[in-house]
């Protein structure tokens, strides 16, 4: 039996209609990412340790002069 994913649109998702973001779905063994203006296209996945990481990668003081 499968399961339909839910999909849920970043808080961060900018002004306006919100056109400039992701959406994730959490499933059993893995973080989904997807571009919202393109939900049927490409997805990323990431195991839940590795996505932790990035979030954190992302919120490094670091990352915004990368």
């Amino acid at each position: 039996m499968s399961t339909r994913e839910i999909w849920q649109k970043s808080s961060y998702s900018g002004g306006g209609d919100g056109n400039a973001c992701v959406e994730i779905a959490t499933r059993p063994t893995h973080i989904a990412i997807r571009d919202s203006k393109t939900p049927t296209g490409a997805t990323l996945a990431f195991p839940p340790g590795t996505f932790t990481a990035f979030l954190e990668g992302l919120k490094s003081p670091h990352s915004a002069t990368r």
